[in-house]
């Protein structure tokens, strides 16, 4: 297994036929496409937890009713340049900006920017994403900071 060079990764998201790789919308292609991956931002919807009534949450239950967990989430969308809040010791569902379709021929990883890691932001998602993938990445969004972390939709956030 072997990872695509930037002149391999331009080749496949500007090609055609079963080997494309979709990566929409990038704005900036010099910025977002590196040596090593593609840069993806937040988008401006997230999934809070409401934990207000709630002695615990109990992941043998969640996995067999849906609604349950419908029931202790709340959608929140932040307008662009308008920042989201994330508390500490709050985590929160967030997505990628970005839409994914994945060839059948090629997986991925998703991994936090570094640089959000220092300041107590954990960014967590399922480590690989599979080939045939198709849709925004989900990203699992932790404040292990002391303070509140402003995160603005559009921020690159992993690559």
């Amino acid at each position: 297994m072997g990872t695509l060079s930037k002149r391999e990764l331009i080749d496949r998201l500007g090609g055609s036929g079963s080997d494309k790789l979709v990566v929409t919308p990038i704005l900036d292609a010099e910025l977002q496409v590196n040596e090593i991956g593609i840069d993806l931002r937040l988008s401006s919807q997230f999934i809070i937890y409401r934990i207000e009534n709630i002695n615990a949450i109990d992941p043998a239950q969640l996995r067999s009713d849906s609604e349950r967990v419908k029931c202790i989430q709340t959608e929140v969308v932040v307008p662009f340049g308008t920042p989201f809040y994330l508390h500490p010791q709050e985590m929160v569902l967030g997505a990628t900006f970005e839409y994914v379709a994945m060839p059948d021929t090629i997986e991925a990883s998703v991994e936090g920017r570094s640089s959000l890691a220092r300041v107590g932001l954990v960014i967590a998602t399922a480590v690989t994403i599979e080939p045939g993938f198709k849709g925004c990445i989900t990203l699992e969004l932790a404040n292990i900071a002391s303070v509140p972390i402003a995160l603005y939709p559009g921020t690159r956030i992993a690559q």
